[in-house]
């Protein structure tokens, strides 16, 4: 079955290699944007009006650090030159769904499962958690931005989220159930964790989510 054709623009450009954060800032924006490198300096996006308007900003910023930079519509390709480009967009959001799925199976059920084990049902840790979910659901609703072909596994990163959803509503509820007044008008007691006991946990996270969810993709 063919593949429907689609329009693209290509840049090409250079950036003075001094100072190296010029670089990779501009790097790290073509990439947030869901550019596919091409080879090194040359990257490609689909023909649309706002990715139009986004390239010819990042263009004008390269022209700012002194650099140079062609901005090329292509209009057309050969299929199989089609193919390769729509593969390697596919191929480009599929490893960022695996991220996603990476994360939510090897740090986020895992983080629940260890509090659970050290008994720490507070508020605080509660909260954290969650906002560690929302910074999930906020890369993959931008990678979903991006996906402009469809990436097979989509499905199986919404699957897992909903799955930690899931996870951290029985979480939650149980932090609820041990700090909601009984009928005698206390509380079930609960362990609280001192601020020495906690701080290795917070390295743990720092190195086990190489900063994932906290970054831009």
């Amino acid at each position: 079955m063919e593949r429907q054709k689609h329009q693209y623009q290509v840049l090409i450009y250079q950036v003075p290699s001094q100072p190296s954060a010029a670089r990779v800032g501009v790097w790290r924006e073509l990439k947030r944007l869901g550019a596919l490198y091409l080879q090194q300096s040359v990257c490609i996006v689909p023909s649309t009006p706002a990715l139009r308007t986004e390239l010819e900003r990042i263009a004008a910023r390269i022209a700012d650090l002194g650099g140079t930079y062609h901005l090329l519509p292509l209009r057309s390709l050969p299929p199989e030159e089609e193919a390769k480009i729509v593969d390697g967009f596919i191929a480009q959001s599929t490893l960022q769904y695996e991220e996603i799925i990476e994360n939510c199976e090897v740090n986020f059920s895992k983080e629940i499962e260890f509090e659970r084990f050290r008994q720490n049902f507070t508020y605080a840790e509660a909260e954290e958690i969650r906002h560690d979910l929302d910074k999930i659901r906020r890369w993959y609703d931008r990678v979903v931005e991006r996906d402009w072909f469809g990436a097979p596994r989509r499905a199986d990163a919404l699957q897992w989220i909903e799955h930690c959803e899931r996870l951290l509503e029985a979480f939650e509820e149980e932090v609820f159930a041990r700090h909601v007044p009984d009928e005698a008008g206390g509380t079930t007691p609960t362990l609280e964790v001192e601020p020495e006991q906690r701080r290795p946990l917070r390295l743990r996270r720092a190195a086990g989510r190489r900063g994932s969810v906290s970054g831009d993709r």
